[in-house]
């Protein structure tokens, strides 16, 4: 869900520069792909904390 809202913010950023707007359903459809190695690496990176508090 995360992806999403700053996929959204992101082109409402971007709509002050002069590009095209993002929709919110459009900004739900890329998070899919974007979130879900976004969330992978984000596990890996906090097991691999956790393994290293336990030693």
């Amino acid at each position: 869900m995360a992806v999403a809202i700053n996929l959204f913010l992101a082109g409402l950023i971007a709509h002050g520069l002069g590009f095209g707007v993002i929709e919110p359903v459009t900004a739900l459809i890329w998070s899919i792909p974007l979130g879900v190695p976004a969330t992978w690496l984000a596990g890996r990176w906090l097991r691999g904390l956790m393994d290293e508090a336990d030693s």
